[in-house]
């Protein structure tokens, strides 16, 4: 079964890994120091605090955020639930707003429509990479008192008009997990150009530990006391996935550009396939495609799916409207909330997309495709 996505590991990565099992620090050592700085210089110089997962990044941003009881937080629903999740584990109300018919992304007019009073947090997509409409989405979110989040799970190594994902926000979350642009197996990160935002994921990434004595407010216990002023958790990323994630940076220019190759081969095969869209891209945008999202026009999304399936072509649906969750059912959300939405769902299939994929296994993968449409040549 060809997969439609897969981590693309080599001898140096494995060797990064091994050589921290030579030292003192698994974890919480200067491998994960030198991962934070490596990752800065690819998202505008920006610190970068990382973390166990994508999903953790979430969390973590929305805590430093000050999400929480009373809060509304806006979010694009064609995202995988965390998105969403994160901030309803922290007692917000989500609200979620539709996305633009063509890339997917969150619509700034449904944004903005979708603001209440209590709006703290705005959360866009880079959905399958393509970043978001960050001016707009900024201004809307800065105009109400809120902040901007850009979940870049997707999208790490990407630039809307010249400035790299990561430099788009005031809070962007990435993830590294393994079919992700690069990997640490799991990992993630929160990156900030403000101080008092990235203090705050590092202080909840490690249980909220206050050890700085100036800070404290019991100082006078001993030497080895420590605090917790405020409740965190655990998201601290090992030295060892750390080590990994530094070595997988130096090949994320490599990355970005076989996917960006990949991506235009499928753009060429399928051109002439009247029933299918294939993945737009905006004037100033240059994505790190994570994924190759194919648009089925014709209402046969299930059986071109299956089709490629029973062809050993590994391709997936990417995502489920969050709303559509039974969690968020059970919330009161319903179906026919973002139209937008719901209709690229009901099209979207994701065709297999990793730099370690060779141009015959796209070109059988889009000859499969057109085949099923009744394109011979």
């Amino acid at each position: 079964m060809l997969p439609y996505g897969r981590q693309s590991i080599s001898a140096e990565d494995v060797e990064a890994v091994t050589a921290v099992l030579g030292t003192d620090w698994l974890t919480t050592g200067p491998a994960v120091t030198r991962f934070e700085d490596d990752l800065s210089a690819h998202v505008g110089g920006n610190p970068a605090v990382a973390v166990t997962s994508g999903t953790a990044a979430l969390h973590v941003a929305y805590a430093a955020a000050g999400v929480g009881p009373g809060q509304d937080v806006v979010v694009a629903p064609l995202t995988f639930v965390a998105t969403a999740s994160a901030a309803a584990l922290l007692g917000a109300n989500v609200v979620f707003a539709d996305v633009s018919p063509d890339t997917g992304n969150l619509d700034p007019d449904a944004a903005k429509a979708a603001l209440t009073p209590n709006t703290t947090v705005v959360s866009g997509v880079d959905y399958a990479g393509h970043p978001i409409d960050a001016e707009p989405l900024r201004e809307i979110a800065h105009g109400a008192g809120a902040l901007l989040l850009e979940d870049a799970a997707h999208s790490i190594g990407g630039t809307w008009h010249g400035r790299p994902v990561g430099d788009l926000a005031d809070l962007t979350t990435l993830s590294f997990f393994p079919t992700k642009n690069l990997t640490t197996a799991e990992g993630g990160a929160v990156v900030s150009p403000r101080d008092d935002l990235v203090a705050g994921a590092r202080s909840f990434r490690n249980h909220g530990l206050v050890r700085d004595r100036a800070a404290q407010r019991f100082p006078d216990e001993g030497p080895w006391h420590q605090e917790v002023h405020a409740f965190g958790l655990n998201y601290r990323l090992p030295d060892l996935l750390a080590a990994l994630g530094s070595s997988q940076l130096t090949r994320l220019p490599a990355f970005t550009a076989r996917r960006a190759e990949i991506h235009a081969r499928y753009d060429a095969a399928l051109a002439d396939v009247a029933e299918v869209r294939t993945p737009s891209r905006r004037d100033g945008a240059d994505p790190a495609w994570h994924l190759y999202p194919l648009r089925v026009l014709d209402g046969r999304r299930r059986e071109l799916f299956e089709h490629l399936r029973g062809n050993g072509i590994g391709v997936q649906v990417n995502y489920i409207p969050a709303y559509w969750h039974p969690v968020f059912a059970d919330l009161g959300y319903r179906r026919g909330l973002c139209p937008n939405a719901e209709e690229y769902y009901a099209q979207q299939i994701s065709l297999p997309l990793f730099p370690d994929l060779a141009d015959a296994d796209v070109d059988r993968v889009a000859q499969l495709v057109r085949e099923f449409f009744g394109h011979r040549e």
